[in-house]
């Protein structure tokens, strides 16, 4: 059974410098969420933008009573700005995208008739990447090193579009403070044993800014930190307990109507 017209949904965006696309994205995520359910929340965590983005969420706060901000006086990294997001979210149902635009919040509507009785989490894989192909290469590489690094089974780890149950961070705890963090959340989950299915969602051309990723300095430093997820992850940390869900199980939205029918 999917969810209700009154099942709680907290949606949240981290942003960083994003002044141009976050107005537009907190709109789309209001008027979607007013079609999927009575109760909902939008967070936005303004990660020490040095643009407009703390004026133009301030103005949003004012005009919608469902818009939460929460600021962080100094840049903490994508890492940080995600556990902040999941620690504000207060319902039941917990969305979040990048707030740069390259996702659109109203596919959330295509995640959501997914997240049935059975399911923990619908995770987003993008249809294709609308990307520079050296972004699109680099991407392929770390996508398919980390798969078979930490044996995880996903189409696209690296796609920032997930509907989760806010109860999975009961037994999930996030400590990554930089991009792995996305790496970390989905082996944590999988180990657990909680439920995914996955569905395509659309991948878009960034509307203003530059990624904070693709530069050498911070490949560098993702490199590091996934080698140093591994040892903790893979090699040290014993296998968790699974919780009361089954042996996860990797569905494409494809498969999971299959059952479903």
């Amino acid at each position: 059974m999917k969810p209700s017209s009154s099942t709680g949904l907290s949606i949240f965006f981290p942003a960083y410098n994003d002044g141009f696309t976050i107005a537009s994205l907190v709109i789309r995520a209001v008027q979607t969420a007013s079609e999927l359910t009575s109760d909902f929340e939008v967070i936005v965590v303004n990660d020490g933008s040095a643009d407009s983005t703390r004026q133009v969420l301030d103005e949003l706060a004012r005009q919608y009573a469902c818009v939460r901000v929460i600021q962080h006086a100094r840049n903490r990294g994508y890492g940080g700005a995600l556990r902040s997001g999941f620690d504000a979210a207060s319902k039941e149902l917990v969305f979040y995208t990048d707030g740069d635009a390259q996702y659109d919040p109203g596919e959330l509507a295509v995640l959501w008739p997914l997240m049935t009785a059975d399911v923990d989490l619908v995770n987003g894989y993008k249809i294709s990447r609308s990307d520079p192909w050296h972004r699109i290469v680099i991407g392929r590489l770390y996508h398919h090193a980390v798969k078979r690094l930490f044996g995880l089974r996903l189409r696209d780890v690296d796609c920032d579009f997930r509907l989760l149950r806010r109860a999975i961070f009961d037994q999930v705890r996030l400590e990554e403070d930089s991009g792995v963090i996305c790496l970390e959340m989905m082996k944590k989950i999988q180990d657990r044993g909680y439920r995914i299915v996955e569905a395509p969602v659309h991948h878009y051309h960034r509307a203003s800014g530059k990624s904070q990723f693709f530069n050498f300095a911070r490949i560098r430093r993702t490199l590091f930190d996934v080698g140093r997820l591994w040892r903790e992850l893979v090699l040290v940390r014993p296998h968790p307990t699974p919780a009361i869900r089954p042996v996860p199980k990797v569905e494409s939205v494809q498969n999971h109507h299959q059952r479903q029918a």
